[in-house]
């Protein structure tokens, strides 16, 4: 699952995505979001909410969290290896931080 800033861009290596805005999850606070998509299944959320882990308690979740440094689509499109690697990468309950520099 992907949260409503980010760009639209296909992630050969889970296949499929569903944003949060696509279920009418966009009107939810952080914690009944996350709380919304772990009932649902859903494995990760990608973000770019890097107080999220502040936030929230994030102790104890089945859901992987992994969070962009930049959402600006031009800067974003060069390093989608790096974000394909962190989603492969991710386990239950795993937090990571992907390193997209601005400009």
């Amino acid at each position: 699952m992907i949260t409503e800033r980010l760009p639209r861009f296909a992630m050969p290596s889970r296949g499929m995505w569903v944003e949060a805005i696509e279920r009418g999850w966009d009107r939810l606070a952080n914690g009944e979001l996350i709380a919304a998509a772990e009932a649902a299944g859903f494995e990760l959320l990608l973000t770019t909410d890097k107080n999220i882990r502040y936030q929230q308690n994030l102790t104890g979740r089945k859901i992987a969290f992994v969070v962009l440094g930049n959402q600006q689509w031009p800067t974003l499109r060069r390093y989608v290896e790096r974000v394909v690697a962190a989603v492969d990468a991710a386990a239950p309950g795993s937090y990571t931080e992907v390193d997209i520099p601005f400009g």
